[in-house]
């Protein structure tokens, strides 16, 4: 596992390096209306990153970038909750959340042959 921050996008007046992997972050876009806010922490038994945009949710290609950012082997996975209406939190209405667990072994995953054939493209 090789969670860790990048340091060049923490925002000084929220966190410090001294944080470690807990903090705010600012991942610029092509323009400002595409710049990511990331809320990073670790601890209780996970690694986990919330993103938000100011107008509109982050894309799925935006979220394998916060991915990539975060999690830097390329073989490290993370996932998205879509937990039971009763477990919903909403502070923020265009945020998504990365997971990890720390404390647990490799995670279950279906056979890529649910997903589609590898390799194959359109």
């Amino acid at each position: 596992m090789s969670f860790t921050v990048p340091e060049k996008y923490r925002l000084p007046n929220y966190s410090s390096a001294d944080d470690g992997n807990n903090g705010m972050f600012s991942i610029p876009g092509r323009t400002p209306r595409d710049t990511l806010t990331i809320v990073a922490s670790d601890g209780a038994g996970w690694d986990h990153v919330s993103v938000s945009k100011q107008y509109e949710c982050p894309t799925w290609g935006e979220m394998c970038r916060v991915k990539e950012l975060f999690w830097t082997d390329p073989e490290d996975y993370a996932v998205q909750y879509h937990p039971p209406m009763s477990r919903y939190v909403n502070n923020h209405p265009y945020c998504l959340h990365l997971w990890r667990p720390t404390d647990i072994g490799e995670m279950p995953f279906p056979s890529e042959r649910l997903v589609g054939i590898k390799g194959w493209r359109l």
